[in-house]
């Protein structure tokens, strides 16, 4: 309680949050290579040891960065695996991954067009092992390297034009859109309302 309450009045939390937003924002705009703690710094106006305080690595601040994003995909997949076909898996995988990258724009966007950030995080055992299992659930609708192709595409589709730079959409009507290309490109149906 007194360590809360200790932070709390030091404003670390607060903090904390402000550099993983400023971090997110730097990632999006000059990528996780082209950005250097320092310039996050600067970003804020504090000190570099203050980012320290914080984060040792830009490789810690990129962890802070897409845990939020990882947790909640972990548990789509975990959802997802426990449908009984390759569709019902498919389709919820879908569309929980379509919510979460509507939802996370910007964080998404750095897994989709940063390879800096993707091999730092696809050398995680933990996040490949999850990427692997999202592309395996979506793969299974159709059998054999069409499934993989298609599901790739789905995967680095939907994280692309979720980004907040390429397409300028309300989020309802951009979940419309991605669900209904995902469902397409997997050869899915659209459940049916009761």
């Amino acid at each position: 309680m007194a360590v809360k309450a200790a932070q709390k009045a030091s404003g670390e939390p607060h903090t904390r949050e402000r550099l993983i937003d400023v971090a997110v924002r730097l990632f999006t705009q000059r990528s996780f290579a082209g950005t250097s703690l320092q310039m996050i710094a600067d970003e804020m106006g504090i000190t570099k040891a203050a980012v320290y305080h914080h984060f040792r690595t830009r490789e810690e601040l990129l962890t802070a960065v897409v845990e939020p994003v990882l947790r909640r995909l972990r548990a789509i997949i975990e959802t997802a695996e426990t449908k009984r076909t390759p569709h019902a898996r498919a389709e919820h995988l879908l569309t929980g991954y379509v919510d979460l990258s509507v939802e996370h724009r910007a964080v998404v966007a750095v897994f989709a067009n940063d390879a800096g950030a993707i091999e730092m995080l696809r050398a995680q055992p933990e996040t490949s092992d999850l990427i692997n299992r999202q592309l395996n659930l979506l793969a299974d609708v159709t059998p054999g390297p069409a499934g993989r192709v298609n599901a790739a595409m789905v995967m680095a589709g939907i994280a692309a034009a979720a980004g907040p730079a390429l397409v300028r959409l309300d989020d309802d009507t951009l979940r419309k859109h991605l669900t209904g290309a995902g469902r397409r490109t997997l050869g899915l149906r659209a459940p049916r309302r009761l």
